[in-house]
């Protein structure tokens, strides 16, 4: 069998692996796990009484037009229902842009160290990624437009930026825009929007209408606490939408996951829980990560990068052995960084103790 270079060379996304595996494997319990940049309080009790009342509903198959979330969603972002196109997670979205737009030999610009799946969709689809380097963790906007050529498709624009928790401002953002031409994609990533402090961040929503493509990409799986669930979504033109609905499986979300979502949408309480535990999280972590003599870097989302002045490797695999499980930064480009997302207060209080441990 012929397989193409650009799937026998592909570099497979790595997870963190679940909690009970690690359990297993190094014969601890108990453990809390940091490095996932999950949701701390889990998900919306509507949520959850939501997906309880549908277990029996579970022989049948899901709504394929997702008709009652994108009504909602459409609702509350303020934009027409057919400009939404909901996935599994927003994986699937950037998978289905990639399938939908780009064919082999084109290319598509990135910037890194970023999100791990653009790059992966891109050469799996047969294109080209550009990759654009970070200048002092953000994203460089002006390097990425110079970047753009004749075979560009699609630009990549994660902002927040996963794992270094900066964000372009909006000004820099609609320079960004005057230079890239009408018909490329611009993907932008939102998956932690809602954690952002910075009012000067854009919205990709204030775009949707432009003379430029912005697609805007945004998740359950973050604020919402619906990770295991894994649904998010697309706001874009009603054409591409209606392209990309072609493309898709006619099931790609779960009935679970959709009314897990639709409920969450609906509790307000629970987003502003969660955000409020975040923020105050993050203020407590910084002042305590400072005691420690450590280097770490504000974010506006809800993990953060630490700079140990050491091999990140060693000192995980110290706080993992201490049943704390927070992430080495070894594959973004970071050998001796961590990146560790809000827990409980309890849990961060576990975190600061064996980090301090594991650093002395």
């Amino acid at each position: 069998m012929r397989i193409p270079d650009y799937i026998s060379t592909l570099k497979p996304y790595v997870p963190g692996k679940p909690i009970e595996e690690l359990e297993r494997e190094y014969g601890i319990s108990g453990c809390i796990k940091l490095a996932s940049n999950e949701n701390p309080i889990g998900p919306s009790p509507k949520a959850l009484d939501a997906i309880m009342n549908s277990l029996n509903n579970l022989h049948r198959y899901p709504d394929g037009s997702n008709y009652y979330l994108r009504k909602r969603l459409s609702e509350k972002l303020k934009v027409p229902l057919n400009r939404i196109v909901l996935g599994n997670g927003s994986n699937e979205i950037i998978e289905l842009l990639v399938r939908t737009f780009l064919r082999e030999g084109d290319e598509a610009v990135l910037p890194e160290p970023s999100f791990l799946m653009y790059e992966i969709m891109v050469q799996a689809g047969g294109g080209r990624p550009v990759k654009v380097a970070l200048k002092e963790r953000v994203l460089d906007l002006e390097g990425m437009a110079e970047g753009i050529s004749s075979k560009t498709r699609m630009i990549f624009v994660n902002n927040p930026n996963n794992p270094t928790g900066t964000i372009v401002s909006r000004e820099d953002f609609e320079a960004f825009l005057q230079r890239v031409p009408p018909d490329v994609l611009i993907v932008l990533d939102e998956a932690y929007i809602e954690f952002v402090r910075d009012g000067t961040c854009p919205t990709g929503l204030d775009y949707l209408d432009g003379d430029k493509t912005v697609v805007t990409l945004r998740t359950f799986s973050k604020a919402y606490g619906l990770a295991g669930l894994r649904i998010g979504y697309g706001v874009m033109r009603e054409n591409l939408a209606d392209l990309m609905h072609r493309v898709r499986q006619p099931f790609n979300t779960n009935l679970l996951a959709q009314v897990g979502a639709l409920a969450s949408l609906d509790d307000e309480d629970f987003l502003n829980k969660t955000i409020s535990t975040v923020h105050e999280g993050l203020d407590f972590l910084y002042q305590e990560v400072e005691k420690l003599g450590l280097r770490y870097f504000p974010t506006q989302t809800n993990f953060f990068l630490i700079d140990l002045q050491r091999e990140a490797k060693i000192v995980f695999e110290k706080m993992l052995r201490m049943g704390v499980i927070v992430r080495p930064m070894t594959a973004y480009g970071y050998p001796n960084y961590i990146r560790i997302n809000v827990g409980l207060p309890e849990e961060n209080r576990g975190l600061i103790e064996a980090l301090r441990k594991a650093v002395q």
